[in-house]
C-alpha cells in the first residue's frame, strides 16, 4: 500500500507563524480517558497455539540453532564471551578479529570445550575465523563475503571490536584519537552497514548487538577517557538510528553497555593500580566487578526471538554504577 504524505494545514495566525506549529508534540485536552472499576474489565486469555500445536515454551524462543552469528573482536576479552554465549545457545558462529591466528586459535579452543561438554551432540556447532581490519570498509567487505562463502548466510552480529585508553583531553594524541573512533564508531557502522545489506538482499529478518559502554551513559572516575566516551555514546546512538531506519524490514539493532568487567586486560591494569580498583567497586552498589560471563545471558536474549519486540534498546549490565 502506498504510504501518503501526512501534511497539516498552512494556515498562519497574527504572528506569521502556523497555527500547527509544534502540535504534534503538546498534550490534547480533548483527550481523557479513565480506568474502568473492576466489574467493567474486560476477561483476558492466555496465549494459546493454533489447532493442536501449542505455545511455544518460553525457554526455546531464547535459543539461536539455525543461526549464524558474527563477533568481531570476538577473539578476545568480551568478544570471546560473545563469541561462547552464541555457540552455548545453539548457533554457528564466525569470529572476526584482527588477529586471525588468535582467531583460529579460539574456534578450536571453543569447539573442542563444547564437545568435551556436550559428548552426546549429534551436530556440533560449525566455527570458523576470520580476519579484518574493521575501520577499514574494504577489509570488512572482504571478511563479510568470506563468511558469506563458509556459513552461506549471516543472521545475527555483534559488534564487540573497539578499546579505551586514557590520557588527558588536553594532550590526547590526535592520531590515537583518530584510530579510537575509527575502530570504535566507524567499524561499529561498517559492519553493521555490511550485515544489513546482506539480510536486505536475502529479504530475512535478523538481530544486531552492538557493544557500548557505560561511559557513553556516564563521565567515569578517576580516569581521564573523553574520546572513549564520546565514541561509545555514538555507538549507542547509532543502534538507536539503525534500529529505527532498519524496522520495517525486520532487522533489530539493540546496545548492550557493560560497566567495569574483570577482563584479563582490566586485571592487569588493577593489580598496578590497587586504589583505582577500590574507588571503582565502591562506586557499584553491588559492591564488585563484572564477570565477562554476566554479559552471555544478555546479548543471547537480544539476539534471540524471545526479544522480537525490543529494537533500539540499551541495556546497561553495570552493577547499578549509572544508578547512582
Amino acid at each position: 500500500m502506498k504510504s501518503e504524505k501526512f501534511e497539516l494545514p498552512s494556515r498562519k495566525n497574527g504572528n506569521g507563524k502556523s497555527e500547527f506549529e509544534g502540535t504534534l508534540a503538546r498534550t490534547d485536552s480533548a483527550v481523557k480517558v479513565e480506568h474502568p472499576s473492576e466489574s467493567d474489565l474486560p476477561k483476558s486469555e492466555p496465549v494459546k497455539g493454533r489447532g493442536a500445536v501449542h505455545h511455544k515454551r518460553t525457554l526455546s524462543s531464547f535459543s539461536l540453532e539455525g543461526k549464524v552469528g558474527v563477533v568481531t573482536g570476538g577473539a578476545r576479552g568480551l568478544g570471546l564471551m560473545m563469541s561462547q554465549a552464541l555457540i552455548i545457545s545453539g548457533g554457528d558462529l564466525a569470529i572476526v578479529d584482527l588477529d586471525k591466528q588468535e582467531a583460529e586459535r579460539q574456534a578450536s579452543e571453543l569447539l573442542a570445550t563444547f564437545i568435551g561438554e556436550n559428548p552426546g551432540e549429534s551436530r556440533p556447532p560449525k566455527i570458523t575465523a576470520h580476519h579484518a581490519d574493521v575501520s577499514d570498509s574494504s577489509s570488512v567487505e572482504s571478511a563479510v563475503a568470506e563468511i558469506l562463502n563458509s556459513h552461506g548466510k549471516i543472521d545475527n552480529l555483534v559488534t564487540s571490536a573497539g578499546f579505551c585508553e586514557n590520557f588527558e583531553a588536553i594532550s590526547y594524541p590526535v592520531d590515537r584519537i583518530k584510530k579510537l573512533w575509527d575502530v570504535n564508531v566507524n567499524g561499529t557502522y561498517f559492519f553493521a552497514t555490511a550485515v544489513a545489506r546482506h539480510l536486505m538482499a536475502r529479504q530475512a529478518q535478523g538481530s544486531m548487538v552492538f557493544i557500548g559502554s557505560m561511559s557513553g551513559n556516564v563521565v567515569n572516575v578517576p580516569q581521564p577517557q573523553a574520546p572513549y566516551n564520546a565514541s561509545k555514546a555514538a555507538v549507542r546512538h547509532l543502534a538507536a538510528s539503525f534500529a529505527v531506519e532498519w524496522a520495517a524490514v525486520g532487522i533489530r539493532v539493540n546496545c548492550i553497555s557493560p560497566g567495569y568487567m574483570a577482563t584479563e586486560l582490566t586485571r592487569r591494569i588493577l593489580d598496578k593500580n590497587p586504589d583505582m580498583r577500590k574507588q571503582w567497586t565502591a562506586l557499584v552498589p553491588q559492591g564488585r566487578l563484572g564477570k565477562p560471563e554476566d554479559l552471555m545471558g544478555s546479548v543471547a536474549f537480544l539476539l534471540s526471538d524471545a526479544s522480537q519486540y525490543v529494537t533500539g534498546a540499551d541495556l546497561r549490565v553495570d552493577g547499578g554504577y549509572t544508578l547512582t
